[in-house]
């Protein structure tokens, strides 16, 4: 942890924190820390100093005080970029970009690492969550306070507030519509018993497709249908839209359900079957009251897999016209802005972290009402 502390200080004084760009396009010239003045040696100083807390010893208290550090020293670390970013583009032309650099991220990163470390380290259950939060709380609260309007990102954002939030909204409902569709679809191949052997063999095959590939063939596939029944036009179905897309990624989806029910399944003992045929419980009810209650945390790990995966795959369903995130993310891309990539990637990470964390809450709480 230390070793992450002195990273911290080593970053803020060799690498550039911000860049100043003539407009939302052009890379910029860099600038140094040296912007930063006095707030500079006090965000190294407190990382240093969480980094003492944990590393002089492993007590409860040394690893709180090292939270409340981390957390100090990334919130001052972030509002000293935004009052740096507002104070370099305050005599610039309105069309300047004050941006994030590669010291600025490298920071945060490492100051986010920390401050998880840190939190893991105090033994009290769901640290971590109230930790997370209270700096989302806070930085929500900066953001509206205006703080952050001189970063290029917060300006982008507000040029395409309602396109980011309706973006956002159709990669939610792409996502759990292909998980939704995968978790039916593979149910009900797996009670075809004569052909498990081959549905696994094609399930698995699908994995080494690349996803661009397959919605392509999707769209190609798709498109001979209509043309050959043209009567499907008239109920909604189209070669391009949300339908390719959500079939690809639950094409994808099946391999974990897929694994995630065989493990589920098999879960109970052999013994305990037994057992429960010799009482003169029928298949199904040795199915509901039996093997699922036992599976049910492997079918939540295989809900959290497949539903991360597809908050991913939902990025590539803006190449087929289905919206989401992704296509901020490409629109991004073909105009060479990387503030407007960040805008579309960003929102798909933290979906990611907070549907994986969640699940792994209920993974863990079915895993401990099992054992009582």
């Amino acid at each position: 942890m230390l070793v992450i502390a002195v990273a911290v200080a080593g970053v803020a004084g060799t690498l550039d924190m911000l860049r100043l760009a003539a407009n939302r396009l052009v890379v910029g010239t860099p600038v140094g820390a040296e912007i930063f003045g006095q707030s500079g040696w006090l965000i190294a100083g407190l990382s240093l100093l969480g980094g003492g807390f944990l590393g002089a010893r492993s007590s409860r208290p040394a690893a709180l005080a090292a939270l409340v550090t981390f957390c100090a020293a990334l919130m001052l670390l972030s509002l000293t970029l935004c009052t740096a970013a507002s104070d370099l583009i305050a005599w610039q032309p309105p069309a300047a970009r004050a941006r994030l650099a590669s010291g600025a991220w490298t920071a945060l990163v490492l100051l986010t690492a920390a401050t998880i470390w840190a939190a893991g380290r105090t033994g009290l259950r769901r640290a971590g969550w109230f930790t997370a939060a209270g700096l989302t709380t806070a930085v929500l609260l900066v953001y509206r306070s205006g703080a952050y309007d001189g970063l290029s990102l917060a300006v982008e954002y507000r040029a395409r507030a309602a396109a980011v939030q309706a973006a956002l909204v159709q990669h939610v409902a792409l996502s759990a519509a292909a998980v939704v569709l995968a978790a039916m679809s593979c149910a009900l191949l797996y009670l075809w018993r004569a052909g498990r052997g081959a549905i696994k063999i094609a399930i698995n095959g699908l994995q080494v497709v690349p996803a661009v590939a397959l919605l392509g063939g999707l769209v190609a596939l798709v498109s001979g249908v209509l043309a050959a029944i043209p009567g499907l036009r008239a109920v909604g179905l189209s070669a391009l839209g949300a339908g390719p897309a959500i079939l690809a990624i639950a094409a994808y989806l099946l391999l974990p359900f897929w694994r995630g029910l065989e493990g589920a399944l098999r879960a109970a003992e052999p013994e305990s079957v037994d057992a429960a045929t010799a009482i003169g419980l029928t298949p199904r009810q040795i199915l509901l009251e039996l093997r699922l209650p036992i599976g049910t945390p492997i079918l939540v790990g295989a809900l959290r897999v497949a539903s991360v995966q597809a908050i991913g795959l939902a990025t590539l369903g803006a190449l087929v016209g289905a919206g989401g995130l992704g296509g901020i993310v490409f629109d991004g891309m073909a105009q060479f802005a990387p503030d407007l990539i960040l805008l579309g990637a960003l929102p798909v990470i933290g979906l990611s972290l907070v549907v994986e964390r969640g699940l792994s809450v209920v993974e863990d709480w079915a895993r401990r009402s099992q054992r009582g």
